[in-house]
C-alpha cells in the first residue's frame, strides 16, 4: 500500500461520523468536529486550543484541557482540541503500529463531556509533517484556526524534525499575538513519582493487564467500543452465552479474563471478559467475549462499550471443557468480587 493510500483510508474511517444527539447535552452549542479548516467556523473563531495527540484523554490530557477551559472562560472565548489524524507514529511507519488507546468517536464524545465546544483535526500525512514550525505557528494557529490562545503540555514538539518546543511557542504567540500556557509534567501517582502520566506508560500497563495502573494513569477505567458479533455460540453451549466483539488489530491488550461492565442502550451492567485467541477450542483470531451477569436479552448487533475493572487471570488452555467450566464459574465470582468494590 502506498503511502497516501494508507494515510486517506485511516483517515475517512477514523473521522467521517457525526456525534450521536445522545451525545449532545447542550443542544443551544452542539459540539463541532471540524476537519482540515482553512478557516474555523463562527462558533469556533477566535478559540482557546488545547493542542496534542490526546489519545485515551489521561490525567495529563485532562490537565492542559482544564487550563485551556479556564483561559476560554477568562477570556470569554470558546474552547477547543487542535489534534491530528492519522497518529503520526502510524504514518512514519507506513502501517498502523500505535495501540489506539480512545476511538475517534469516544474521543468526541468525552471531550464535549469535559465542556469543550469542538475539535479541530488535521490531517497528518508527510506533507503536513514537513511544515517547520513557523509554519505550524502562522500557517495552522493563526491564518487557519485564528486562535487566540494556544495551551500544550511541557513535552509538546511540534514541526519538522521536531524543531518546535514549548519554548518556541511561546515566543511565536508573542510574536503572532496569541497567548500560549505550557502546563507542567502531571506525576503518575500523588507522591509526586519521578514517571509521568503517558499514553505510552498507559499502552505499557494495558499490554501487561496491570488495570488498575491504567485506570491510574487514565483518570477513568480504559473501555473499548463495538458492535456484538454472531460467533459459534460455544459460550451458549457451556452455560456462558457471551456477547462477541471483535477489537481493532492495533488493540495489545494482553490476553486473559477480566472483571468488566457492559454498555448497551444506556444501561450499564456487570459482567466477566475473556480476551483472546481460545486455544482450548481453536486458537482463533483475537476475540473479546462478554459474560453479563443476570441478563437474558439479546445483544447482536449493537454497539457497546466495554470498561475493564480487574484483570483476573491470563489466557490458559484446558484439558477439556469440563475444567474450562469449572474455572469460569471462579473466574466469574472473582468478576462479582471485584466489582463490587
Amino acid at each position: 500500500m502506498r503511502r497516501a493510500d494508507f494515510d486517506a483510508a485511516c483517515f475517512d474511517a477514523a473521522w467521517n461520523f457525526t456525534l450521536p444527539r445522545s451525545a449532545r447535552p447542550r443542544s443551544d452549542r452542539p459540539f463541532l468536529v471540524v476537519r482540515d479548516p482553512l478557516a474555523p467556523p463562527p462558533e469556533l473563531a477566535g478559540a482557546v486550543v488545547a493542542i496534542g495527540n490526546f489519545d485515551g484523554l489521561h490525567r495529563g490530557h485532562k490537565a492542559v484541557i482544564a487550563r485551556a477551559t479556564t483561559l476560554a472562560q477568562k477570556l470569554s472565548r470558546p474552547c477547543a482540541v487542535l489534534t491530528f489524524e492519522p497518529h503520526p507514529a502510524d504514518v512514519f511507519a507506513k502501517k498502523q503500529v500505535i495501540f489506539r488507546l480512545t476511538p475517534p468517536q469516544a474521543k468526541a464524545a468525552m471531550l464535549e463531556k469535559l465542556g469543550l465546544d469542538g475539535m479541530f483535526v488535521m490531517t497528518f500525512d508527510m506533507a503536513f509533517a514537513a511544515h517547520s514550525a513557523e509554519a505550524f505557528t502562522q500557517g495552522v494557529l493563526c491564518e487557519r484556526l485564528q486562535i487566540s490562545a494556544a495551551v500544550a503540555g511541557y513535552d509538546f514538539f511540534f514541526g519538522a524534525h521536531r524543531s518546535g518546543t514549548p519554548e518556541f511557542l511561546r515566543d511565536e504567540g508573542a510574536r503572532l499575538g496569541f497567548a500560549v500556557d505550557i502546563v507542567e509534567r502531571i506525576s503518575q501517582d500523588e507522591a509526586g513519582s519521578l514517571d509521568a502520566v503517558s499514553s505510552t506508560a498507559t499502552r505499557l500497563a494495558l499490554e501487561n493487564g496491570d488495570i488498575d495502573l491504567a485506570r491510574r494513569l487514565l483518570g477513568h477505567a480504559y473501555f473499548v467500543e463495538g458492535v456484538v458479533v454472531h460467533g459459534r455460540k460455544l459460550g451458549r453451549t457451556l452455560g456462558f452465552p457471551t456477547a462477541n466483539i471483535a477489537l481493532d488489530c492495533s488493540n495489545h491488550l494482553k490476553y486473559g479474563v477480566y472483571a468488566v461492565t457492559l454498555e448497551a442502550d444506556g444501561v450499564v451492567r456487570p459482567g466477566v471478559a475473556s480476551f483472546g485467541r481460545r486455544p482450548t477450542f481453536d486458537d482463533g483470531p483475537p476475540l473479546l467475549e462478554v459474560f453479563v451477569f443476570d441478563f437474558d436479552g439479546n445483544l447482536y448487533d449493537k454497539a457497546v462499550e466495554v470498561a475493564f475493572y480487574g484483570y483476573i487471570r491470563g489466557e490458559e488452555k484446558f484439558d477439556g471443557v469440563p475444567a474450562l467450566v469449572a474455572q469460569m464459574r471462579l473466574d466469574a465470582a472473582r468478576a462479582r468480587e471485584i466489582l463490587a468494590r
